[in-house]
């Protein structure tokens, strides 16, 4: 794409309702930022409702207004998930953006409430699942997208089917890659179940190449938070520009779906938003298709795109070493 693509060259965005999960910092705070100078609806889907608030109150300071709501969300815990979506679709009838920000990175292992290995129960089973219960509002909203944060880790990730729950060995970084690629293959399988039904809601897929924001140390153990986090610092963008693919992919008229958006700059790292083809070649339809019904049957979250077809019954899963 030709040009330097920021904050500016956004459409009005008065109207629309915007949903960002990991809302109360980093990446996902300088998106509501962006939303919010734009005239958008913000709901900050957030753990830490104290944080949240304070993400709100900078939000008006800067933007008095703005209209911004802050909304209990912890995606490690589906009980959560479901009550926050409940709490929307009670609410609102109608949901432009849905924005699939929040995320854990390479944590010392731990599970979820479910018992999800924490990166792929949080940054993937979590997002799956609030999509899902969100699907309804997004399919009634004229011109919805829906868009998640994948990594440039998922260039070297890999779906372990057979040990998604960590119990026959565990790598930090790699499970992170799993999960960066998960989110990757579900907005892509995403597009292509919208499209075979007609919906106009859109799925995108963005990353913010190497970005300064709080995700490492939030992740990371101690010894290795504060060593990541110090040479991430060195070699990153600031967490403004890493925010220009999330913006892009969820306002920009000429997208139809499906694309991977993120920094122009050499091996992506930083930049303005561009079409990143780097990982065409993980797009497996067999891989892609066997991780929603996984998920599905992980989640309990079974998609209805109001297309009058018949569910398929979700298979056995025990041939693929999943015994959750």
């Amino acid at each position: 794409m030709s040009g330097q693509w920021t904050i500016e060259s956004m459409p009005n965005m008065k109207g629309k309702r915007v949903i960002i999960t990991g809302g109360s910092g980093g990446l996902g705070l300088e998106t509501a930022y962006g939303f919010a100078a734009k005239g958008a609806e913000v709901i900050l889907a957030v753990r830490n409702m104290e944080r949240g608030q304070k993400a709100a109150d900078g939000l008006l300071k800067k933007f008095p207004q703005a209209n911004v709501e802050v909304m209990r969300l912890d995606l490690a815990d589906l009980s959560s998930v479901e009550a926050f979506a409940a709490g929307v679709l009670g609410k609102y009838a109608s949901l432009h953006v849905l924005v699939n920000n929040a995320g854990v990175m390479i944590p010392p292992f731990s599970r979820t409430k479910d018992g999800f290995e924490l990166q792929f129960g949080s940054n993937h089973l979590g997002h799956f699942a609030l999509t899902g219960r969100l699907l309804p509002l997004l399919l009634k909203t004229p011109g919805s997208r829906v868009v998640t944060l994948s990594s440039i880790a998922a260039r070297s990730g890999y779906i372990y089917f057979n040990n998604l729950d960590g119990r026959i060995g565990y790598s930090a970084m790699k499970f992170y890659g799993q999960s960066k690629l998960a989110n990757l293959l579900f907005a892509r399988e995403l597009q292509e179940r919208l499209s075979a039904v007609g919906a106009d809601t859109l799925s995108i897929a963005c990353h913010p190449g190497v970005s300064n924001t709080n995700l490492i140390s939030r992740g990371s153990g101690k010894q290795a938070g504060r060593v990541v986090a110090a040479l991430w610092g060195l070699v990153s963008q600031p967490a403004a520009m890493g925010a220009l693919p999330t913006l892009y992919a969820a306002t920009e008229p000429k997208l139809r779906g499906g694309e991977y958006i993120g920094p122009d700059g050499k091996g992506g790292r930083k930049g303005y938003p561009s079409f990143d083809r780097s990982v065409d070649y993980k797009m497996n339809t067999e891989t892609m298709d066997k991780l929603w019904r996984v998920s599905e049957e992980l989640t309990g979250v079974h998609y209805d795109f109001s297309s009058g077809t018949e569910h398929e019954k979700p298979e056995d899963l025990a041939h693929l070493g999943i015994r959750m």
